[in-house]
C-alpha cells in the first residue's frame, strides 16, 4: 500500500529510513540509540523496515587518527573498510534488546543500474525482511570510486526504496524541513508538502555541502525525493531528532506527495536515476 499522506506512515507495510553520517557519528554516536528504538517499534507493529546509513568514513576516521575527512581516495576506502565494520556493530549492540537482528547490504550505483546484479540485490533484500531481519544497507565506499565522492546516500536510499516497491521513504538528516532557499537567509520559508508536479524551479537548495564527515545537503534529498514520488513512494524529509514524530505520522518535516499515475519499477532493468550524486 502506497503511503500517500504522511499520517499514513504508522500503517506502512515496507519504509525505508535514511540517515546522514553528520547525523550518527562522532559527537551525535549518541542518536543511534534512539533512531534503533524508533525503528524497533515500527518493526515491532509488523512493518518491514530498512535502514539506509552513511557513516562508514565518519566512523572509521578516529580509528585512523583523523580529524577531518580524507580528501585522497585510498584513506577514504580505507576508512571506510574500518568503520563499516565498527559502524554495524553499534547499530547491532542496539538492536539485541529488541531480538531484532541486523543485515548488512553494501551496494554501489551500479549494481543498481545493472540487470543482474539488481535483480540479486532485490531478491536478497526480499530474503531478508521476509526472515524478518532488518537489512542496514551502505555504499560498498572500500571500493566505490565516483559514489565515494559526490552525494550523500540519499541517492541510493531513493534507488532502494525503488527496488523493494517501499510504500514509504524517510530522509532523516539534521535539519527538520527543507525551505524556500538556505535557512538562514532572509525570506526563508518551511516547505511543509510538495505535490507530486509540483515546479521547485524558483526554490534555492543549494548545492553539495562537504562537511569533516560526509556530504550531502538539501539539494541531494530534493533529488532523492523526486524520483522516489514519481515512483510512487511518498517521501518525508526531517531530521533524526523527529524520527519519532515523523514514523507516527505527525505533521513534521517536508512531505513529498507520491505520483498517483506511477508504474512501479520492473523486478529486472534500470531502475531510475538521479544524476551525479546531486
Amino acid at each position: 500500500m502506497t503511503t500517500h499522506e504522511r499520517e499514513e506512515l504508522p500503517a506502512a507495510r515496507r519504509i525505508v529510513v535514511k540517515v546522514g553520517s553528520s547525523s550518527i557519528s562522532g559527537e551525535h554516536a549518541g542518536n543511534i540509540q534512539p533512531l534503533v528504538e524508533r525503528l524497533a517499534a515500527a518493526h515491532g507493529r509488523g512493518t518491514e523496515v530498512v535502514l539506509v546509513s552513511s557513516g562508514a568514513i565518519a566512523t572509521g576516521m578516529p580509528f585512523l587518527d583523523l580529524d577531518t575527512r580524507p580528501s585522497d581516495l585510498a584513506t577514504q576506502q580505507a576508512a571506510a573498510a574500518v568503520g563499516q565494520n565498527m559502524l554495524i556493530y553499534r547499530y547491532q549492540e542496539a538492536l539485541r534488546p529488541f531480538g531484532i537482528v541486523a543485515g548488512q547490504v553494501l551496494l554501489t550505483a551500479g549494481d543498481l543500474e545493472n540487470a543482474t546484479h539488481r535483480s540479486n540485490a532485490r531478491r536478497a533484500m526480499e530474503r531478508l525482511l521476509g526472515l524478518r531481519i532488518l537489512p542496514i544497507v551502505n555504499e560498498n565506499d572500500t571500493v566505490a570510486t565516483h559514489e565515494i565522492r559526490f552525494g550523500d546516500n540519499d541517492r541510493l536510499a531513493a534507488l532502494v526504496a525503488q527496488l523493494i516497491h517501499a510504500d514509504a521513504l524517510v530522509l532523516l538528516s539534521d535539519i527538520e524541513c527543507l525551505y524556500t532557499r538556505p535557512p538562514d537567509e532572509p525570506g526563508a520559508r518551511p516547505i511543509e508538502r510538495v505535490a507530486h508536479d509540483d515546479d521547485l524551479a524558483g526554490f534555492q537548495f543549494g548545492s553539495v555541502v562537504v562537511n569533516s564527515v560526509g556530504t550531502g545537503g538539501a539539494a541531494t534529498k530534493v533529488s532523492a525525493a523526486r524520483v522516489a514520488a514519481a515512483s510512487g513512494v511518498g517521501v518525508l524529509v526531517t531530521s533524526v531528532d523527529l524520527v519519532a514524530q515523523a514514523l507516527a505520522g505527525e505533521p513534521v518535516g517536508t512531505w513529498f506527495e507520491p505520483d498517483p499515475n506511477a508504474v512501479p519499477a520492473p523486478a529486472t532493468g534500470a531502475v531510475g536515476t538521479v544524476g551525479a550524486r546531486s
